[in-house]
């Protein structure tokens, strides 16, 4: 991929790049494949910092890819062996941070998967908006099978893949592969690992057409509505799209729709 660096930050275990093959677009590259990209402390703060800075930036789409075999074997049990309960909270808290500020910022977030991506790694797949894996991925929640069962990353796993699915991925800890993953809902898609950077990046790229004020806005309500009840879920969205009409990019876009003409987005 050609690439350039984005902001100059000096990042140890990640890197952020733009993607000069698809202007607007971030590329955040996990980059500890020594340690499996193991999502240790100082990881943990570098993505939320990345992801944070990119919440502020003009970049409309973000790939979350990871370098080496394994895309992320999740939590550093290094930092948890031994950890006070105080120290304990802490880690999972900042994780918890990552995994919600992606889902807060206003770009479209996609994984981008090859290799294994187990317990936390698993969750960071699950957080994103979007997943497409390679051929060769696997998704586990090994703690079912062990001594620290994956309480925290089934939050986010549980709520791509349904009830019945998440039991079995939690209690058996066992590997699920791409085509599985796909067909469960952890993933979008799965491509031959050899297609896998291609489509990642055209599917986040029709992801990301559009009016980026108005997308904002629709990531927001979409998961705002995915917890409410169908009556309440409603309501929200109709006071939403009822006050989103009036903006200047919903009207733009519907007389450039009756005008036969290409839009022109203000941002507003």
């Amino acid at each position: 991929m050609c690439a350039r660096s984005v902001d100059g930050v000096g990042y140890e275990l990640i890197a952020v790049e733009a993607d000069d093959l698809a202007p607007g677009l971030v590329t955040v590259t996990l980059q500890h494949p020594a340690k499996r990209n193991a999502l240790s402390w100082e990881m943990l703060r570098e993505l939320r910092d990345a992801f944070t800075a990119i919440g502020g930036s003009d970049a409309t789409g973000v790939v979350l890819a990871a370098a080496g075999p394994v895309f992320s074997a999740g939590h550093d049990f290094a930092d948890m062996a031994g950890a006070d309960l105080r120290s304990a909270r802490e880690l999972l808290l900042l994780c918890t941070d990552v995994m919600t500020c992606i889902g807060r910022i206003p770009q479209i977030v996609l994984a981008r998967v090859q290799g294994l991506a187990t317990a936390a790694g698993c969750q960071l797949v699950a957080a994103c908006d979007l997943a497409v894996a390679g051929a060769s991925a696997g998704f586990a929640a090994p703690g079912g099978k062990g001594g620290l069962f994956c309480h925290t990353p089934m939050v986010a796993v549980a709520r791509n893949i349904g009830r019945k699915r998440a039991a079995e991925l939690a209690f058996t800890g066992d590997v699920i592969d791409a085509a599985t993953a796909a067909d469960w809902g952890l993933v979008n898609r799965v491509v031959p690992d050899e297609e896998l950077e291609e489509a990642a990046r055209g599917l986040l790229l029709r992801a990301c057409r559009g009016s980026a004020y108005s997308k904002e806005l629709g990531k927001a309500t979409l998961y705002a509505q995915l917890d409410l009840s169908l009556e309440e879920a409603y309501r929200v969205a109709v006071e939403v799209m009822a006050a989103a009409t009036q903006t200047a990019d919903a009207q733009e876009g519907m007389a450039s729709f009756l005008e036969k003409r290409p839009p022109h987005w203000t941002g507003r």
